[in-house]
């Protein structure tokens, strides 16, 4: 009855193949640029994948990717900060993404990527040991570093790092006309009044889809996600709450000119914690802050400091 309540609400559309001013050319990177995929082995027995940009850095960046794809395109800003000497940088793939996940696109509970974050960490302290780790995202990606912070994290940090992080859709940073995205609110309503109310067998249904035009899909994206790894990438309805949780120095990088989000908007967002820095650099979009000179300056200096 429940599930064929849940199919009157519609289904969830399918990706279009559109043209979109989200400059999908700032995602492709050359092989040479990117490390070999390694693994390491979470709490339930899986086995998820990473990539290891090493330097001779006294701390750690674990760098979370955004919505849709995977670690492959931060590499342009992992191989600087390396390079730099600043971080060793880590970029796991969210379970679900990569290129052979076991289920694309779905995980087993709300909070499984929290967990999974916990067993890298551990793995990064076994092989780093007394060295900081910093904690970082693009996008969705640092829609979850905001969401681990403002739970109940495994691992003290020693900062975090926001780049043009999605909050929530009822944030004023929220822009509903990107074009990336498709939800099925009625979904997203129905599944969150029946976990409210202790069910969830449901949460297997696909809720959202991702608009990448087929020019630049390789087989490898992650266009449909399920209630479970939606609500698992984002901050909590309560999203000041979880930006409260951001204990540790904190700075927000955005450009101005960012095709998903308001980036003006990330000012008053983040004013009510006084840890947490907002730079918005004029004329750079959503993935062109992850490549810009001066935005990768930025973060090195950051870091450094």
């Amino acid at each position: 009855m429940i599930a064929h309540g849940l199919t009157l609400f519609g289904p969830v559309q399918e990706p279009k193949d559109q043209a979109s001013d989200l400059n999908f050319n700032q995602v492709e990177v050359s092989d040479d640029q990117v490390p070999e995929l390694e693994t390491y082995e979470a709490c339930d027995g899986t086995k998820l994948s990473y990539r290891h940009y090493s330097s001779e850095a006294d701390q750690v960046l674990i760098l979370l990717h955004g919505s849709g794809y995977h670690s492959r395109y931060l590499a342009p800003l992992a191989n600087h900060l390396a390079e730099a000497g600043v971080a060793t940088v880590y970029t796991p793939n969210f379970r679900g993404h990569g290129p052979n996940p076991e289920n694309r696109g779905q995980i087993n509970y709300i909070g499984q990527l929290e967990d999974d974050l916990d067993d890298l960490i551990d793995e990064v302290e076994v092989e780093y040991p007394d060295t900081e780790i910093i904690l970082g995202g693009h996008s969705s990606g640092g829609g979850t570093v905001i969401r681990y912070a403002g739970g109940d994290p495994a691992h003290d940090l020693a900062g975090y790092l926001l780049i043009a992080p999605y909050i929530h859709h009822d944030s004023d940073v929220y822009n509903s006309e990107s074009g990336w995205a498709n939800v099925s609110l009625p979904r997203m309503i129905g599944l969150s009044m029946l976990n409210q109310v202790g069910l969830s067998y449901l949460n297997g249904q696909s809720v959202i889809s991702f608009n990448m035009p087929e020019a630049y899909r390789d087989g490898t994206e992650t266009l449909r996600y399920d209630y479970r790894l939606q609500t698992s990438m984002h901050p909590r309805s309560d999203y000041q709450s979880d930006i409260d949780g951001l204990d540790k120095d904190t700075l927000v990088v955005a450009g101005s000119d960012d095709q998903s989000f308001h980036a003006d908007a990330y000012e008053d967002v983040f004013a009510l914690n006084d840890l947490v820095d907002v730079r918005v650099i004029e004329g750079l979009s959503h993935f062109g802050v992850l490549r810009d000179q001066e935005a990768q300056e930025l973060m090195s200096e950051w870091l450094a400091e």
